[in-house]
Order: C-alpha cells, then sequence, then structure tokens
C-alpha cells in the first residue's frame, strides 16, 4: 500500500511540474544577413581588370526591442570576404546603401563600416576584413528588418571609387 502511495504522490507531482502555457516563437534578436557581391551587380557594371573579383558579406545586427517588438538600439558586424581581384586591389570603402534600392537603383549610404581607405590592400586579390559594433539607428535597422531586399551592400576600390562589388541584402535569420 506504501508502494501504491508513493507511486500516485509522486505521479501527483510530477504533473503538476508540466505546464500547459506554450511561448510564442520570437524574432531572433541577432538577425543575420548575407550579400554575394559581384562587380556586375554594380549601377553601371564594372568593366575592366577588378570585374573578376567576388566576395561575400555577412551583416549581424544586434538588437533591443521594445514590448511592441519595435528596435530601440542596434549595431551591426560586417565580415566581408573578397577573392579574384587583382593583386594589389586596395578597399577604400564599404557599407550598406537604401533604402529603396532593389537591384538596378543606386542609393546613398546608409551604414559605413568606418574602414580606413587604404587599409585593405588586397595583396594576392583576395582578403577578408571585420567591422564590428557599428551604430545602426532604431529606424534604419526597422527598415532593413521589414525589407531587406531593398537594401545592398557594397566595397569600393582605389579604382572603382563608385563601387566595385555589390550584392543585395538576403535575411539569413
Amino acid at each position: 500500500m506504501k508502494r501504491l502511495s508513493l507511486l500516485f504522490a509522486l505521479g501527483v507531482f510530477v504533473s503538476g511540474c508540466g505546464s500547459s502555457s506554450s511561448t510564442a516563437p520570437t524574432t531572433p534578436t541577432n538577425p543575420t544577413f548575407t550579400a554575394t557581391l559581384s562587380p556586375a551587380n554594380e549601377v553601371p557594371a564594372i568593366a575592366g581588370a577588378e570585374a573578376t573579383g567576388s566576395g561575400t558579406a555577412t551583416i549581424t545586427m544586434v538588437t533591443t526591442k521594445d514590448s511592441a517588438g519595435n528596435v530601440t538600439a542596434a549595431t551591426a558586424t560586417f565580415v566581408v570576404n573578397m577573392s579574384g581581384f587583382p593583386a594589389g586591389t586596395t578597399i577604400n570603402a564599404a557599407h550598406i546603401h537604401g533604402p529603396n534600392a532593389p537591384a538596378g537603383t543606386n542609393a546613398g549610404v546608409l551604414v559605413s563600416s568606418l574602414i580606413t581607405p587604404g587599409a585593405n590592400v588586397l595583396t594576392n586579390g583576395s582578403g577578408t576584413f571585420t567591422a564590428a559594433n557599428l551604430t545602426v539607428t532604431p529606424d534604419q535597422a526597422n527598415a532593413i528588418l521589414a525589407s531587406p531586399g531593398n537594401f545592398y551592400f557594397n566595397i569600393h576600390s582605389a579604382l572603382n571609387a563608385g563601387g566595385v562589388a555589390r550584392g543585395q541584402l538576403v535575411r539569413q535569420q
């Protein structure tokens, strides 16, 4: 009888530990975007020696949101990988452009990497750089989150100061 009472008490205890409430899925607080960088995506497309290059950019935003889900603060980190450029190509700038900049449309700089011109020389035609803790205003972050395809990332070289490789933002998470 003691064994049955003990099993009954244990069963009541275990069932009391469960929760009948369900948690709603939440939007990640660190959304990530990628851009496939190509000289052919520039407007106008790049011709000449640097047209052989390509790259990828991964943009991670760290966001703080209010109870309504609106971004109240944000920073970004850019990780950029480049290859296929002529040896000695100098990357002088990199940033997100937009808003209202779908493929084929140019727009102003929105979030700059703040890299120092001449600091990223692709000695062998390839290289990587990271720019971290970049300020993104809440309005900018909310706009990018709402419609990433209306923004693009591009890198600028000494030879192609208007931009050497570009790609539209695509949300990964």
